[in-house]
């Protein structure tokens, strides 16, 4: 299927992948409101509903997604945002007969600021992949880097969702508690360990009722879409106070996130088979089923980009540090929904999951510096000529994401970048 859209067919916003955003109009005091990607241009979704092109749920979710936050479309569900995908869809593909209509609904991406796509209620962090988990947690306990839950039950915490921000946000180094040697008392002090964390965050859509839990097979109906999540660390001061209870200042001084979510629908074709080493323990019932097995895993492709100050004033290019992909996941993304509601727990339209830090088994497919550098004891080597063991003022991380096959249009998750700056 091809677009009208002349930059469609061949960006990572085709007419497969239409992801929502939350814009308006640089340089203007109109209200923030839903739009839908198409190459390089916005649907604006107000303009679509103004025009009468749409009808039925597709009409009732377009007018829910004119507000300036998606929380009331995400809690419609899958019939409705289904339907607007599809009569979008309809509408922007080649010879539509809709096309002059929609046309005047369109607006360059570079003549839009974007907003947080919803208000989040809640935050919560998984450590999901195994590869980082044994990485970064052998920098600290080499002998016995997993904990005795880990290959039994999804691990996450509970972020703090005020200090979540959209790409471009600059991210100011905090200051904490560190102690830099067992024999030496902790002093307050800005963090020298500062580290990003290439994740993906998941937005849930309709909230299950408090008391009830979302069975496994269930959980993709309760997810609006995907996003980039780079979840900033402190390491310093996060080795310092996360036992017993787990992470705190190390974390909640920011989150980003990109302003794109790609829906569920858009990723179907790259749905591939779950697995688990076969010594490894199967999952508990709740946690286990046909379905899963046969497609749970995703194959995103993901990419940690570095440019230093340096790089940027003498006009080279951000170098690629990490790589990794979705599908080598411990946990599938309805395994983890299926966990966190299993106890009752209320998830509503508009919290977000992160998935933890993505990272394959090898160096270069680490998701964050405390992999990539062992703690520090290996610095990385960049083209500029300059090394790094964590993050310094001035440098700008880039997060990007794709997924492509043979038969399917290759589509993109935008992407999330920010600057390190002092504390302010």
């Amino acid at each position: 299927m091809t677009s009208w859209v002349e930059s469609a067919d061949a960006s990572e916003f085709p007419i497969q992948n239409l992801p929502f955003a939350v814009f308006r109009r640089k340089a203007s005091d109109e209200s923030f409101r839903g739009g839908v990607g198409i190459g390089d241009q916005l649907v604006d979704l107000a303009a679509v509903v103004a025009n009468g092109v749409l009808s039925g749920p597709a009409l009732d979710a377009a007018t829910a997604a004119t507000a300036s936050e998606l929380n009331e479309l995400m809690g419609m569900g899958r019939e409705y945002w289904s339907a607007l995908r599809l009569a979008l869809s309809r509408s922007l593909r080649k010879d539509s007969v809709e096309q002059s209509r929609l046309r005047d609904c369109l607006l360059p991406q570079a003549d839009a600021e974007f907003g947080l796509p919803c208000t989040i209620g809640d935050f919560t962090d998984f450590f999901a992949s195994i590869h980082h988990a044994t990485k970064a947690s052998g920098v600290y306990r080499p002998d016995n880097p997993l904990p005795p839950n880990y290959k039994w039950i999804p691990i996450c915490y509970h972020g703090r969702s005020s200090s979540i921000e959209l790409s471009g946000a600059a991210v100011h180094r905090p200051s904490g508690q560190v102690r830099k040697g067992k024999d030496e008392p902790p002093q307050l002090a800005l963090t020298s360990r500062l580290d990003h964390e290439l994740e993906l965050g998941f937005y849930v859509g309709p909230e299950n009722r408090r008391g009830t839990s979302v069975a496994i097979d269930d959980a993709v109906n309760h997810v609006f879409g995907v996003s980039l999540l780079n979840d900033w660390s402190a390491r310093d001061i996060q080795a310092w106070e996360a036992r017993p209870l787990g992470p705190f200042l190390g974390k909640n001084f920011a989150t980003t996130v990109s302003p794109w979510i790609v829906s569920m629908e858009a990723l179907a074709p790259y749905r591939v088979a779950y697995s688990r080493a076969a010594d490894d323990p199967a999952p508990l019932a709740y946690l286990n089923s046909d379905l899963n097995t046969k497609n749970g895993a995703i194959d995103i492709h993901l990419e940690v980009m570095l440019q230093t100050a340096t790089m940027q004033k003498e006009g080279i290019p951000p170098e690629r540090i990490g790589t990794s992909n979705f599908v080598d996941c411990y946990w599938t993304l309805s395994q983890l929904v299926a966990h966190h509601t299993v106890n009752g727990c209320n998830l509503r339209p508009g919290d977000l999951l992160g998935s933890g830090t993505q990272s394959g088994p090898e160096r270069e497919e680490s998701g964050c510096m405390l992999e990539l550098t062992s703690g520090g004891r290996k610095p990385l080597n960049l083209s500029s000529g300059e090394t790094r063991q964590f993050l310094e003022d001035g440098d700008t991380v880039v997060l990007r994401g794709w997924c492509e096959r043979d038969g399917a249009a290759r589509i993109g998750l935008g992407e999330l970048r920010n600057t390190v700056g002092s504390q302010s």
